[in-house]
């Protein structure tokens, strides 16, 4: 499981989600002007990251079923 490229690239895609969403909770919680300016655009981030792990997962799930 380890070789498997798209395991790699799934949990890669975990680790940038736990990384982005770390930084703004960071941010939320020191508030200030960089909060306010940028909070929507790192949650904007966090999604599309998110999403393409999610679907990264699931993508290893099916091919490791049908193997």
């Amino acid at each position: 499981m380890l070789s498997d490229p798209l395991f790699i690239f799934a949990a890669v895609a975990c680790f940038v989600v736990l990384g982005i969403l770390l930084f703004g909770i960071g941010t939320f919680a020191r508030g200030g002007e960089f909060n306010k300016r940028n909070a929507n655009r790192i949650m904007r981030w966090r999604l599309g990251v998110q999403f393409v792990a999610v679907v990264a997962i699931v993508a290893f799930a099916w091919l490791r079923a049908r193997a």
